[in-house]
């Protein structure tokens, strides 16, 4: 039996692959730039998808792959379509893709034309579409929930149907380990569609302090973000995603996760209890 490549293997949701795919005692490699020279639990990789010249070694031994398109990589063709024809080359019989919900009806995305290679490789192909990740609110909004009591979002009153990066990874290690998932597209969100009120109103009461919903304009938001150094094609991106929640195209429901995982998907309100700490404010000792 072949080995598993996880791409993305420091991610939220390749991490937790990682850490499922080890406990159930699967051959697993994590493909990594620079692989760490401290023991793990699973042996690392030399793996860049702008480096064609760490595939063979990458994919060696490797029947099936999850892949995952890193945020700052947006060309498919030139990024994606080597890796897709080493991975042929190499025998790869399955590839779990990390996608995104609604992307078989958007051909501007770069993960439909990800998908589309992935096709027309004639490789055996799982795509999970997840929605909204709850992690994103203990990563890219740590800071401001944390530090400032508040998500600064501009979604509206709009519903989003967010998921937990740990349910994509339980959905996606089964996928990489049982038979019948080849040709499926699967639709992943959580049980319930929350606004982001809704979402301030749930932290005020696990964390103990009012957290508010602020709900800037688009243009302030895009402004502020600068301000705050976050790099302007990044600000679009964002500003693009939360347009789809206020204008109310992000809050739907699938099935999918409760059924794959035999089990309801984890709640906001459980993600936010299991994270609590990491928006604890900081504190720094007055001077004596």
């Amino acid at each position: 039996m072949g080995a598993i490549l996880v791409t993305g293997a420091t991610g939220n949701v390749g991490a937790e692959i990682l850490r499922l795919l080890v406990e159930q005692g699967e051959p697993v490699f994590a493909g990594v730039r620079r692989p760490s020279v401290a023991r793990r639990a699973y042996p690392e990789v030399e793996f860049d998808f702008e480096r064609p010249e760490t595939f063979e070694l990458a994919l060696e031994g490797v029947d099936k792959v999850f892949l995952v398109r890193p945020p700052e990589l947006s060309d498919a063709e030139r990024i994606f379509g080597p890796f897709i024809r080493a991975a042929k080359e190499a025998g790869v019989r399955h590839i779990v893709f990390h996608s995104l919900l609604g992307a078989e009806k958007n051909r501007v995305v770069p993960h439909r034309k990800i998908e589309d290679l992935i096709l027309a490789s004639g490789i055996p192909y799982t795509f999970l579409r997840p929605s909204f990740f709850m992690q994103n609110l203990s990563t890219t909004h740590l800071a401001e929930i944390r530090d400032r009591d508040e998500i600064f979002v501009p979604a509206g009153r709009g519903r989003t149907s967010f998921i937990d990066v740990r349910d994509i990874a339980a959905v996606a290690a089964k996928t990489l380990t049982e038979p019948g998932h080849e040709g499926k597209a699967y639709p992943l969100t959580g049980s319930e569609a929350l606004t982001y009120q809704e979402v301030a109103e749930l932290f005020s009461a696990s964390l103990g302090r009012r957290i508010a919903y602020a709900n800037p304009s688009l243009l302030r938001f895009v402004l502020t973000k600068r301000r705050e150094g976050v790099p302007m094609p990044f600000v679009l991106v964002m500003a693009g995603i939360y347009a789809t929640c206020k204008l109310g195209l992000a809050g739907g429901l699938t099935p999918d996760t409760e059924r794959l995982l035999s089990r309801p998907p984890l709640t906001m309100r459980q993600f936010i209890a299991d994270y609590r700490d990491c928006w604890s404010p900081t504190t720094t000792p007055l001077p004596q």
